[in-house]
């Protein structure tokens, strides 16, 4: 088994600030940093630091060695990521004092994907091999579609919500992750039991994860549900959290591991990365989970 993860690759510019800019306010930021990030470059750093031999596509703007460097030093496979001209997509992040986030996103070669990059890309996986979707690139319904015409297993963080994610087949979907925002735009419940249970009469031979902040997350397999609390830990900055919960969870079931003990190894990971600043560089590696949850 194999694992594809089409997906971004950004620059984060990183504001700390007193709190989130309101409509209409001017204000300072405390600081400002680069790191690398995209939930595409995330969560295939977290895979690959979590143990899972992955294999990255996407692309990058002249700007974007340091992206494909971050990826190698992890180990990430970038030999499907082509470099094409004009800038590397990028995001402007807000993070205030408690940790908590807002994110303004800019598609840039993320949005460059074409049908035969897609085809070519595609062309050394089969049957049985696992293909990891956000929504930070263009054209997911296609490339959704050649994956389920290869049976291919498909995994889907529709992330961002957008009109997008309505356009494809999600009947071919088979994992799901969700944080509640995502969960409502999908089901148009927003109590978590109701997404749960809108999503397992949509979908019922998937498996869905849903993550709720603070409150843990759930996870639902055909009518089963169970609850992973999360781990206490001082909250820094916690983008790249759901990330790396998405790359660490898939890691436990590409071993072979049960999904209760993928949503243990999953929380104990993002419990480490909102102790961190940055999307990327905030990805722990699975000895580091190891030797802080022994």
């Amino acid at each position: 088994m194999k694992i594809l993860n089409f997906g971004s690759l950004n620059y984060d510019y990183v504001y700390t600030v007193d709190h989130i800019v309101r409509e209409g306010e001017t204000t300072a930021s405390l600081s400002m940093e680069v790191f690398c990030g995209g939930k595409g470059l995330n969560q295939s750093l977290a895979l690959a630091r979590a143990g899972a031999p992955v294999c990255h596509a996407g692309m990058v703007g002249e700007d974007g060695g340091r992206l494909l460097e971050i990826c190698r030093s992890s180990g990430v496979d970038v030999s499907l990521v082509r470099t094409v001209p004009g800038k590397s997509g990028h995001t402007i992040i807000q993070v205030d004092r408690s940790g908590q986030n807002c994110i303004l996103l800019y598609g840039g070669s993320n949005r460059r994907i074409s049908l035969d990059y897609a085809e070519s890309a595609l062309s050394g996986f089969s049957e049985g091999d696992v293909l990891l979707l956000q929504n930070e690139i263009n054209d997911i319904p296609i490339i959704l579609d050649l994956a389920y015409r290869k049976k291919m297993r498909i995994v889907l963080n529709p992330s961002p919500f957008d009109k997008n994610i309505l356009a494809c087949d999600l009947s071919r979907v088979s994992m799901f992750f969700l944080n509640e925002v995502e969960g409502s735009e999908l089901t148009g419940e927003r109590e978590p039991d109701r997404i749960l249970d809108r999503m397992q009469a949509r979908f019922p031979g998937a498996v869905c994860v849903l993550t709720l902040g603070r409150d843990g997350a759930v996870c639902l397999d055909r009518g089963d549900r169970f609850h992973q609390p999360i781990f206490p830990s001082p909250r820094v900055d916690t983008t790249g959290a759901g990330d790396t919960f998405t790359g660490f969870f898939l890691s436990e079931i590409l071993r072979q591991g049960g999904l209760r003990d993928a949503m243990k190894l999953a929380s104990q990971a993002s419990a480490i990365a909102v102790s961190r600043k940055g999307a990327a560089a905030s990805i722990p590696t699975l000895a580091e989970v190891q030797s802080r949850f022994p």
